[in-house]
């Protein structure tokens, strides 16, 4: 089925209005029909619905909702602070980052970052940046896209984190510990943050600094991962590990 996002609040048996681009997309682009069931997102209250198309219009739409769906939602609250990368590889970790369940995107300014973010282009990357996340929230079935922040120096991001953050940080030199071990500091409703550095990966001052900010450096194993694979991966073993992709969570 198809989703949309909504904004404003609803229940069982309440009537809504698909407004603007949405309303756009789903009378042209999909040529949604009346009786057709379609799924409305909340994303400010993390809901979603199952609801019947009884009017489609040019401009607006009307549905009613009939039930209420799973939110789509990870139990973990994952940030991920990335190395900013050329274009296209920071589109696909957007992407892709959005289905496995990553709830903030931070994109990071690193020492050998090999593409830059001029500052009167940054408004237009974040834009291109967060209707990636929306349209793979949508395909995935997400309540929330997650919420990608103006890009910042690697100082500032840390600064940022909410205290308490638990922080992993894969990097290549590290040998021995696994980021299992790291998450054995890991407690209940904990916020974590996991660091990719960028094409150039993470020099040795950089992940002294995040240790400084309490980080634990982490491998990913003996093979050396681009920084889209690494991301990806990372956050795969982080969700899977804490329960929500297909594992029990763990003591």
């Amino acid at each position: 089925m198809h989703q949309f996002f909504i904004e404003e609040d609803t229940d069982i048996g309440k009537r809504v209005t698909i407004m603007n681009e949405e309303a756009h997309h789903l009378a042209n682009v999909l040529r949604l029909r009346q009786g057709d069931i379609i799924v409305l997102a909340h994303a400010e209250t993390g809901q979603r619905f199952e609801a019947v198309l009884e009017h489609v219009g040019k401009e607006t739409s009307n549905v009613r909702v009939v039930s209420i769906l799973p939110s789509g939602e990870p139990k973990i609250e994952l940030i991920l602070l990335q190395g900013i990368t050329k274009s296209d590889k920071f589109d696909f970790i957007t992407q892709k980052s959005t289905e496995l369940g990553v709830c903030t995107i931070i994109p990071v300014i690193m020492e050998r970052s090999v593409a830059k973010v001029k500052p009167q282009k940054t408004g237009k990357r974040m834009e291109r940046w967060q209707r990636i996340a929306k349209e793979a929230a949508k395909q995935c079935g997400r309540a929330r896209p997650p919420k990608i922040e103006e890009p910042r120096i690697l100082k500032n991001a840390l600064a940022h984190l909410p205290e308490n953050t638990l922080i992993i940080v894969p990097w290549e030199q590290e040998q021995t510990v696994s980021v299992g071990v790291a998450l054995e500091k890991y407690k209940a409703g904990q916020i974590v943050a996991v660091i990719i550095g960028p094409e150039g990966g993470l020099t040795a001052a950089e992940v002294a600094l995040v240790q400084e900010h309490g980080g634990y450096p982490v491998s990913l194993g003996q093979r050396i991962l681009r920084t889209e694979t690494a991301a990806l991966a990372a956050v795969t073993i982080i969700l899977h590990r804490l329960g929500d992709l297909g594992s029990d969570k763990i003591d």
